[in-house]
């Protein structure tokens, strides 16, 4: 795709809209062209590749900070730096994945619990949320 595009053809094109292109600008992730006098802002075709990256980082769990940090080790061909960070972004999904293990399994057993049909004065639920007797939620989480 060569040429220049308007905003709105630019944000058609790479599948966002037009204020996350601005909201990109304002993080300094895109570079907003000069306005010619009485005209639009003409942006680079180039840009959609570089909005594709940026929504492609983010859906790998990257933050936007992160994102313009692969921006910069991207243009500086920096493989080894490019994988310790992605490797860092592995280990703490790893461990939210531990964490999340954890909470499924005390919901299931409370779960359990309440489908147990046990009469009690008070839900096993509502008991461990309010730190009663057998609480578990806070020493997982």
């Amino acid at each position: 795709m060569g040429g220049e595009l308007s905003i709105g053809k630019l944000a058609k094109a790479a599948g966002v809209s037009v204020e996350t292109i601005r909201y990109y600008q304002r993080r300094g992730l895109l570079h907003e062209p000069v306005k010619p006098p009485g005209g639009q802002r003409r942006y680079p075709a180039l840009m959609v590749a570089r909005l594709c990256f940026i929504k492609r980082a983010q859906a790998l769990g990257f933050t936007l900070e992160e994102v313009a940090g692969l921006l910069g080790l991207d243009q500086a061909c920096a493989c080894a730096e490019t994988r310790a960070l992605a490797a860092r972004k592995l280990a703490l999904i790893e461990q939210k994945m531990a964490e999340l293990a954890g909470i499924r399994q005390i919901l299931d057993e409370l779960i359990a619990q309440c489908d147990a049909g046990e009469e009690k004065a008070q839900c096993p639920i509502i008991e461990v949320l309010t730190g009663g007797p057998g609480s578990r939620a806070g020493s997982s989480a």
